[in-house]
């Protein structure tokens, strides 16, 4: 159980310029991820040492986007400016079963094609609850490779800290533990300001220093 990534939603740029906005300030580039079938989104990766990874992710003009929960908090987060959308926490397959049964729903399946057609493929759970609370992670139970995965790729950044806003009961409640004794290590810091709760800010170690995004 560790933080397997953060998601990023575009604003009105748009995917590319956006996620080279982000590349930019981190020293690095970012690489065409593809795009999300079941979900009609797309999105670029930034590569995190970690394992670790930054999505940059889109909506997209399709009927999957509409139905989806994914495509739907995309979408939602796009149309406020964009910003950060959430982050995800990666499980094993016993951890996925005991996550189901506490959240009472199945994980559904999830697939990305990559640009030179090979697909990766996962399970999800509790996209729904980052909907209706932000500050609270989803999770993932990979099934493709870890070679495979883009959390594998190199990369000289690393995930300092993640800052969120909102109540740190919740989340126990959600993870049905403290996050940090679930995921020693894990870099979580909270603030608390009026307004939306969600995932505030990320910093970074980078080739050029501290980043803060």
């Amino acid at each position: 159980m560790h933080v397997d990534h953060l998601s990023f939603a575009c604003g009105p740029e748009g995917l590319l310029a956006c996620a080279d906005r982000l590349a930019s300030q981190l020293g690095v580039d970012s690489l065409d991820g593809g795009f999300h079938p079941r979900f009609g989104t797309r999105n670029r990766i930034i590569p995190l040492a970690g394992p670790r990874y930054l999505e940059v992710v889109e909506v997209l003009d399709h009927p999957a986007a509409e139905k989806a929960p994914f495509g739907q908090a995309v979408r939602t987060r796009s149309e406020q400016g964009g910003g950060w959308l959430g982050w995800v926490i990666a499980l094993d397959d016993e951890l996925m079963a005991t996550f189901e049964d506490r959240l009472g729903r199945p994980a559904v399946d999830g697939r990305r094609v990559q640009p030179d057609g090979s697909v990766l493929q996962w399970r999800q759970l509790g996209v729904r609850g980052l909907q209706s609370d932000p500050q609270l992670p989803f999770f993932v139970e990979w099934t493709s490779p870890e070679s495979e995965r883009p959390s594998a790729m190199d990369s000289p950044v690393e995930l300092v800290s993640i800052q969120l806003a909102g109540s740190p009961d919740r989340l126990r409640e959600w993870l049905g533990g403290e996050a940090t004794e679930l995921m020693p290590g894990l870099p979580l810091r909270w603030h608390h300001p009026s307004g939306q709760p969600g995932l505030a800010s990320a910093t970074f170690d980078t080739p050029r220093g501290q980043v803060t995004i």
